[in-house]
């Protein structure tokens, strides 16, 4: 796998969230072909928190693009106190061997209308 890429996003308490992202091999430049990898991702408030929130994963089809989406409803995000927060991706192959290739910063913010 290649370097891990760094994207900071923001997040609207109270409604719906979601991420695309499209993953490059190391050697090529060309999509990623995600075939027998599994996705997970997760915000925590720092490294070490014991509590995590869990984004929904998917992979966009056909797999040969290299296309993720990361997600959170907007029930889930409410329950979100407003603040920074960290999050990062992880892909692990059929083999157990797991990758991060995507981490950076969130930003929770409160809105106005209700």
């Amino acid at each position: 796998m290649a370097a891990v890429y760094v994207s900071n996003i923001i997040i609207n308490s109270g409604t719906d969230f979601s991420q695309t992202f499209t993953l490059e091999g190391a050697d090529n430049n060309s999509p990623l072909i995600l075939t027998g990898y599994t996705i997970s991702a997760q915000i925590r408030k720092y490294q070490g928190s014991s509590s995590a929130i869990d984004f929904t994963t998917s992979t966009i089809q056909p797999a040969t693009l290299g296309k993720i989406i990361i997600s959170l409803s907007s029930i889930q995000t409410t329950a979100i106190k407003p603040g920074r927060y960290l999050y990062d991706i992880l892909l692990t192959d059929q083999y157990s061997v797991k990758s991060r290739v995507v981490e950076g910063s969130v930003l929770v913010r409160e809105g106005v209308t209700r």
